[in-house]
C-alpha cells in the first residue's frame, strides 16, 4: 500500500512550506490530506481519480499529485520545493520535537548540517542562548533524535499492520492452505520490529518465488524452500515461514511468542515429561501427541487456551493454571464511539454522514465531542457554536430510530487546570471529554494537577488520551500515574483508551492496572473521517493486553444504561 508513503510525503511537504513561511491554510490543507490518507483502508494506488477526489480534503490539485507520485514513484513539486530549502534544514526536520521555525533558527545560526551535528551541538549545550533556546529544549531534541534511533529499531503498530495485511492479500494469489501472522505482530505490541508470517502449502516453492517477488520487496535477504526473508521498502524485515500441515498450530504458537510466555511452557513440559518446539509437542523423544492447533499446545500441558495478547509472562500461566484467566473484551462488544469529531471543528464530515458510518458499524450511539475554543487551530467551538450544535443533535435525534447521538465536547484543560468551557454550559451535556492539548512540556507536577482539576470537575465523564503520546513521534508527558490513578478511582471519571493508531494511550500496562483498581475504561477512535471509526481494533487490542473483560468499558453498554452511568459520576458501583 503506498497510503503511508504519500501521507509521509505530503507531511514533507507542509514541513518544507512551513520553513518558507507559506500560507498556513495551505499548510494545514497537505497536513489534512496526510491524515486522511493514512486512515483509508484502500491502497490510493489502485483508486481512481473519481475516488480520490471523493476523501475529504483531497481535491483535483492533491489528486493530481497522488496519481503522478503513483505513476512515477517521485513529485515534481516535491523535488523542486527541497531545491529551495538546504538540505541540513530538511533533515533536522525528522527530529520530533523539533518544529519548521526553530530548524530554520539552528540552520540559519548554526549551520547545521545533520542530526550527528545537531545532538553534538546539544550535548554541549551550544545551542541556549539562540532565541526560545533553553536547557528544555535540548533536552527535548536529544530526547527526540533517540526517539528516532528508537524508531529504526521498533515502529509503530498501527504503521505496521496494514502493510502486514497488504502482504497477506497479495500472498493469498499463491498456492497458499493456511495463512497466519505471528510474532509481536499477533500479539498487537504497540511498536514492532519484524513482521513473521506462517503458511502452509503443497508447493512451498512457489509460495517463496511468490512472496520474494512481491510489490514490497526492496531487498532480498535470503530465498530457501521453506523460509525466505525480505526487506520491504519501508525498511522492515520480512520473514516467511511455509510448515506442515500438522505442525501449523506447533509453529504458530512458537513464534507468536513471546520468548518469556515460550519458556515458561517449555518449563512446564519438561516437569510433565514433555517437549515442545516448533514441529509440535512430544512426549518422551519422538512420541508426538498434538501440533496440528495451536490449541494441542496448552490442551496437552492441561492449560484453556491462552489468547496471543496475554502471552507477556506477566501472570498468564498462573491464571491460566488457577482458571483465573479473563474473558476478554471482543471488538463485537462495542456499542458505540465516545469520541467523534464532525466538521463543526476539525472533523471531515457532517454529523448526518457520520452517524451513516457509525449505524453500517452496527454501532447504536456515537459521541459527537468536537474540540473546544482554546484549540484554535481545530476551529474549536466557543460556548455559542456549542450550544447551536447541542440543537442541531436534538434535531436529529428526533428523527434517528435505533441509534442515538450523545451531545459532548472534547474540552481542552488549560494549563491552570479550568475547563475551557463554563460550568454552567458543560452541565448541560451528555458527556465531556476532557483532554491536554498544550503544554506538554510543563512540570510533573503541573501536569497531574491539570489532570487531576479535571476528574475533580464534576461536569467531566472522561479523560482522553491521558499521557499524550504519540508513538515514533513524542514521548509520553510527565504524570504521577499513580496518583492519576488514585484520583479517577475516587472521582468515579472514566479514562479512555484511545485508539488512534499512534496514541494507543491509555497503554495496556495502565489499562490493566485500571481494571484492577476498579476504574472504569472507554475505548474510542478519535475519528475526524469515517475510515477512523475502523481504529476501534486497534482500542481493543489494547484492552485485551491490559487484560480488560466487557464489563470493564462503558461502552459495551446500551445507551440507556451508558447514559445513566456517565450521569452517576462517583458511583462506585461501577458497571452493572
Amino acid at each position: 500500500m503506498k497510503n503511508q508513503e504519500i501521507a509521509k510525503l505530503f507531511n514533507d511537504i507542509a514541513d518544507l512550506l512551513e520553513i518558507k513561511g507559506e500560507n498556513p491554510f495551505r499548510i494545514r490543507a497537505y497536513r489534512k490530506a496526510a491524515q486522511n490518507i493514512e486512515a483509508l483502508t484502500k491502497d490510493v494506488a489502485e483508486a481512481s481519480r473519481d475516488e480520490l477526489t471523493n476523501v475529504p480534503g483531497i481535491g483535483d490539485d492533491l489528486a493530481g499529485k497522488i496519481q503522478e507520485y503513483v505513476r512515477t514513484g517521485q513529485l515534481r513539486f516535491y523535488e523542486d520545493l527541497k531545491k529551495e530549502v538546504p538540505d541540513g534544514l530538511a533533515v533536522m526536520l525528522t527530529v520530533p520535537s523539533l518544529g519548521p521555525k526553530t530548524a530554520k533558527l539552528l540552520y540559519d545560526k548554526l549551520k547545521v548540517k545533520d542530526i550527528d551535528e545537531l545532538e553534538h551541538l546539544a550535548r554541549e549545550h551550544r545551542l541556549r542562548g539562540l532565541p526560545g533556546i533553553q536547557a528544555k529544549t535540548e533536552e527535548n531534541i536529544l530526547k527526540g533524535i533517540e526517539m528516532i534511533k528508537r524508531g529504526r529499531e521498533r515502529q509503530p503498530l498501527g504503521r505496521v499492520l496494514p502493510i502486514a495485511e497488504d502482504i497477506l492479500r497479495h500472498l493469498k494469489k499463491a498456492p497458499i492452505k493456511q495463512l497466519s501472522l505471528a510474532g509481536s505482530l499477533r500479539r498487537w505490541k504497540d511498536t514492532i520490529k519484524d513482521i513473521d508470517i506462517l503458511a502452509t502449502s503443497d508447493n512451498p516453492k512457489e509460495v517463496m518465488r511468490s512472496f520474494v517477488h512481491l510489490p514490497h520487496v526492496k531487498d532480498i535477504l535470503m530465498q530457501g524452500p521453506t523460509k525466505s526473508s525480505v526487506i520491504i521498502k519501508e525498511d522492515i524485515q520480512v520473514d516467511l515461514r511455509v510448515v506442515e500441515d500438522d505442525s501449523f498450530g506447533a509453529a504458530l504458537a512458537y513464534f507468536t511468542g513471546s520468548k518469556a510466555h515460550n519458556i515458561r511452557l517449555r518449563e512446564m513440559a519438561v516437569r510433565q515429561g514433555l517437549k515442545i518446539n516448533e514441529y509440535g509437542i512430544f512426549r518422551g523423544d519422538d512420541k508426538k501427541v498434538g501440533g496440528k492447533h495451536e490449541e494441542d499446545i496448552y490442551r496437552v500441558l492441561g492449560l484453556p487456551y491462552i489468547p496471543p495478547e496475554l502471552r507477556e509472562d506477566t501472570g498468564e500461566v498462573e491464571a491460566a493454571i488457577e482458571g483465573r484467566l479473563p474473558d476478554l473484551i471482543e471488538l463485537k462488544n462495542i456499542k458505540g464511539d465516545l469520541h467523534v469529531h464532525s466538521n463543526h471543528s476539525d472533523g471531515s464530515h457532517s454529523i448526518e454522514t457520520l452517524v451513516e458510518a457509525a449505524i453500517q458499524r452496527g454501532y447504536e450511539y456515537i459521541a459527537i465531542t468536537d474540540h473546544s475554543k482554546g484549540l484554535g487551530i481545530a476551529r474549536g467551538l466557543n460556548e455559542e457554536r456549542l450550544l447551536d450544535e447541542k440543537k442541531e443533535v436534538e434535531a436529529l435525534n428526533k428523527k434517528l430510530k435505533g441509534f442515538s447521538l450523545i451531545m459532548g465536547v472534547e474540552v481542552d484543560i488549560r494549563s491552570d487546570g479550568h475547563m475551557d468551557i463554563d460550568d454552567e454550559v458543560l452541565s448541560r451535556l451528555d458527556i465531556v471529554v476532557a483532554s491536554i492539548h498544550s503544554g506538554f512540556r510543563q512540570s510533573r507536577q503541573q501536569l497531574t494537577k491539570r489532570l487531576i482539576s479535571a476528574m475533580k470537575n464534576p461536569c467531566v465523564s472522561i479523560i482522553a488520551h491521558p499521557t499524550g503520546r504519540l508513538i515514533g513521534e513524542r514521548d509520553a508527558y510527565e504524570v504521577d500515574m499513580d496518583e492519576f490513578l488514585r484520583v479517577a478511582k475516587e472521582t468515579g471519571t472514566a479514562i479512555e483508551i484511545n485508539a488512534y493508531p499512534l496514541r494507543l494511550d491509555l497503554n495496556d500496562t495502565y489499562s490493566k492496572r485500571a481494571k484492577q483498581m476498579g476504574i472504569p475504561l472507554v475505548i474510542s477512535t478519535d475519528t475526524h473521517i469515517t475510515n477512523q471509526f475502523d481504529y476501534m481494533a486497534y482500542g481493543v487490542s489494547i484492552a485485551r493486553r491490559g487484560w480488560l473483560e466487557k464489563t470493564d468499558v462503558l461502552n459495551t453498554l446500551p445507551h440507556n444504561r451508558l447514559i445513566k452511568r456517565l450521569k452517576a459520576k462517583g458511583d462506585r458501583k461501577g458497571i452493572t
